[in-house]
């Protein structure tokens, strides 16, 4: 991918904390998962305030806003969902019993696992799943990365998510791929919802987006040259407060909290208080529809 181990080490690990060719199966065959007639109806607003979910995630959602950010992608029961690269899970946690309470399906489009952190990436997600598998229904792990197959069968998706991943794709040369292979698995009519950091309107773009902040109309941009019509922005996901000007990028903010650049050790003089007060990112919340 045109990376060196320690900017991809960095990338892969970056996905894991926020959150082949050939896709992985989310659990074996044998595995027991509950039918979804068997399942008890679930509504959103339950699914975020489910005692499964970690303290720590649940204490993100005022900067997340999982309720109002995934009505406004128009998440619906019984809905086939691709979330790509859910990392270790933060979505996962609140799409996947949504879902499986519904007869709905989840593809989990995570790491392509060609190195051992990003296999490491995807056991921890797939041993996530396991633990609790009539929660979380029958999760189909595929994979996406340079030289993966479809998210999920073609034109089978109704919603494909992404949250804080544009960026990352952008590092890697594989920006386009993602807006294409999104494109390729959703129906005609079918939603792509993006959340990415925001960076300075009108500000020159880095290709690489190494400080971790894309330029919104870039972002439209790429998504109408994989085919997609913006729909709608909205503000769901602002943060004012975000000068975008922080010494190591984005990742000086929580929940990251750098204090010293990619692979330095940890400075303990540094001064993380003025970017707890920031809080987390500003960023964009974009959806965009695959043409009938």
């Amino acid at each position: 991918m045109g990376l060196s181990r320690l900017t991809r080490r960095g990338l892969l690990l970056s996905s894991l904390a926020a959150g082949g060719a050939a896709a992985l199966t989310g659990c074996n065959r044998g595995e027991e998962a509950a039918p979804a007639a068997q399942a008890a109806a679930m509504t959103l607003e339950e699914a975020v305030a489910g005692d499964w979910r970690e303290a720590q995630d649940k204490a993100r959602d005022v900067w997340r806003h999982p309720v109002e950010t995934l009505s406004f992608f128009g998440l619906k029961p019984g809905m086939t969902v691709v979330e790509i690269w859910p990392g270790a899970g933060w979505y996962t946690d609140i799409l996947a019993p949504f879902l499986a309470a519904s007869g709905g399906k989840l593809y989990a489009a995570n790491l392509q696992p060609n190195d051992p952190i990003a296999i490491e990436v995807v056991e921890a997600y797939r041993q996530k799943l396991r633990a609790k598998p009539r929660l979380y229904g029958d999760v189909e792990i595929t994979a996406f990365g340079a030289t993966s197959g479809p998210m999920a069968p073609a034109g089978s998706a109704d919603f494909v998510l992404t949250a804080r991943n544009v960026h990352n794709w952008m590092a890697a040369g594989i920006v386009d791929k993602a807006f294409a292979d999104a494109f390729a698995a959703l129906k005609p009519g079918g939603v792509f919802g993006v959340v990415e950091h925001r960076a300075i309107p009108g500000s020159v773009q880095d290709p690489t987006a190494a400080d971790g902040y894309v330029e919104q109309a870039y972002v439209i941009r790429l998504a109408q040259e994989a085919g997609f019509l913006l729909d709608q922005a909205s503000e769901i996901n602002a943060n004012p407060r975000d000068t975008k000007d922080h010494p190591f990028g984005v990742w000086t903010l929580p929940p990251v909290r750098r204090t010293s650049a990619r692979g330095e050790p940890a400075d303990p003089a540094f001064d993380s208080s003025p970017y707890e007060a920031i809080g987390e990112s500003d960023r964009m919340t974009l959806r965009f529809i695959k043409p009938t």
